[in-house]
């Protein structure tokens, strides 16, 4: 809400008023300081409708309504900066001029000024034209409006100051001096509030929808398989079943059951993704002949995963691919999720452990959308205490604590839970099975999905049954084994990245989609090589 600082005396004019144009706008006074003129309103980013809405202005010949001057605030984040007092007192003929050279230094202290400057002065003329004394004043009106084409017509699309025509400056300066007669006018300060009011209003909703849009449309291509990616399988498994039987057995399945060995769990439907989950592994483990990958997938993608192995065996290391539809044992009717991201069983499999691996002692869970970075077989090797799961806490931030998933406002959570528990992550996770055999994991997980029948406890996903179904059964490994982050968030910290075992994408920005986040992208490339004759036929390229 815009709301005046008491003042000792009525307000007069709008020279009174002082506008900070921060993320909430507050029309005050500075303490302590003199009344001063208003200031720009600094624009500094531009939602793609901020042209649009020119052009609808221009086509309405100039209008001002009440909706024009709304729809404007769809198109800026307001912030407020020096630069704006500096440039606007240029054109105040009380001060002496500035000599070319202190122009030229005030143009190259913040990047492409004059761009920034003309999109200020559009957001200013836009506020003028809906005030009263505006509308009462025809003149002024008119000469604002064609202010308001000339300066549209000479940003036009640039983004840099560079993009500008020559005249650019001149339509500049006549749009300051047209500016200052409108402030000159403005006398009503109740007006300039609410007109502001409405602004923010309007801006924190299109702020909200745009916010939300986009959080669809970032889901929408995640979950949309690119053209080399769908293409791949399709050709993996027209090569597979061209094979005889002898050709699609892997080597050294006696392996697949020995306890002494590094066992890794994988389910995953995405080729390519596994693939550089095992390639990473395998390039940091001591010694690959005593690693097993498990590649657990879905019917659809089984011949292809096993097409893809067989042409590119991991060195030394043991791969096993299974079909989910063969294990029979596995009753669907207790993974209950709507989102298609969650209904796959692949994501559910992973509190069926022991039933997958009866004849294993420790298994390490990798997500396919890691990259491994050293070797883990120490993992291995750590004392869980008796914990069934080890894994890396995430409660360096508020969000990632218990109530960010679980609906405590509910008594079955609330009695059961600790709201300020850490959360941990899902990814990268080393479970002793038997431990999770002794405490009957899995059978807490059934009965809490049975009390969750109408998504009262929790909505989706399976990090909120997984911290419910491993709450005190949860070992915290040091936070280098495991970071995350990197499908999300472009400030993961570098050093953490560089000392990590094993980095994470995970988040809707995965490595192998367009909208992956680019400076992480080569950690996940340098493990394909794109010059297999699959890669090339399908188009698939770094």
């Amino acid at each position: 809400m815009l709301q005046p600082l008491n003042h000792p005396q009525p307000l007069k004019n709008l020279s009174e008023w002082y506008i900070p144009t921060t993320p909430l706008i507050h029309i005050q006074r500075q303490r302590g300081a003199p009344p001063t003129p208003i200031t720009l309103i600094k624009v500094t980013q531009t939602l793609e409708q901020g042209n649009q809405f020119m052009s609808d202005l221009d086509a309405k010949g100039g209008g001002a309504s009440e909706q024009n001057i709304d729809n404007a605030s769809q198109t800026t984040e307001i912030k407020n900066e020096r630069q704006s007092t500096q440039t606007s007192s240029r054109v105040d003929q009380r001060k002496p001029k500035k000599t070319m050279t202190e122009k030229q230094n005030d143009e190259t202290a913040v990047p492409n000024v004059r761009v920034r400057h003309l999109k200020d002065q559009l957001i200013r003329a836009k506020v003028y034209l809906s005030l009263p004394a505006t509308r009462n004043n025809p003149h002024f009106t008119r000469e604002l409006r064609l202010r308001i084409k000339e300066v549209q017509k000479a940003l036009w699309e640039a983004t840099k100051d560079s993009d500008l025509p020559r005249n650019a400056y001149d339509k500049l300066k006549a749009m300051e001096q047209t500016l200052t007669k409108g402030k000159q006018i403005q006398d009503d300060c109740a007006a300039m509030v609410k007109k502001l009011r409405a602004m923010l209003h309007s801006m924190e909703e299109q702020l909200r929808v745009h916010r939300k849009q986009t959080m669809f449309l970032t889901q929408l291509t995640a979950k949309t398989l690119p053209k080399g990616l769908h293409c791949l399988p399709l050709r993996l498994t027209t090569e597979y079943y061209t094979l005889n039987s002898s050709q699609q057995i892997f080597p050294n399945q006696e392996k697949l059951e020995d306890p002494l060995l590094y066992h890794y769990a994988l389910f995953s439907d995405n080729v390519l993704a596994a693939a550089v989950v095992v390639n990473s592994t395998v390039t940091h483990a001591k010694d690959p002949a005593n690693h097993v990958f498990h590649i657990v997938t879905d019917r659809l993608n089984y011949a292809a995963m096993r097409m893809w192995f067989l042409v590119n065996p991991p060195g030394k290391a043991t791969i096993q691919v299974q079909n989910i539809e063969e294990f029979t044992w596995l009753n669907s009717s207790y993974s209950p999720f709507r989102n298609p991201k969650y209904l796959s069983i692949l994501n559910h499999l992973r509190f069926y452990l022991p039933e997958v691996f009866p004849k294993l002692n420790k298994v390490l869970f990798l997500d396919d959308d890691v990259v491994v970075q050293k070797d883990l077989t120490g993992l291995w090797a750590l004392d869980l205490k008796g914990n069934v799961n080890g894994a890396v806490e995430t409660c360096g931030e508020s969000f990632h604590r218990f109530d960010r998933y679980l609906n405590f406002s509910n008594p079955l959570i609330s009695k059961n839970f600790d709201a300020r528990a850490c959360g941990w992550a899902y990814g990268m996770n080393i479970f002793d099975l038997e431990e999770w055999k002794k405490q009957n994991i899995t059978e807490v997980y059934h009965r809490w999905q049975e009390l969750n029948h109408d998504r009262q406890l929790w909505k989706l996903g399976t990090l909120p049954p997984g911290l419910i179904t491993f709450w005190k059964h949860t070992y915290p490994l040091d936070r280098s084994w495991h970071v995350l982050g990197l499908g999300y968030n472009p400030s993961v910290n570098q050093k953490e990245i560089d000392r990590a075992a094993v980095i994470h994408y995970n988040g809707n920005m995965k490595p192998w989609l367009e909208i992956g986040i680019p400076k992480y992208r080569n950690y996940w490339v340098k493990y394909i090589d794109y010059d297999h004759m699959y890669m090339r036929e399908c188009n698939i390229n770094p």
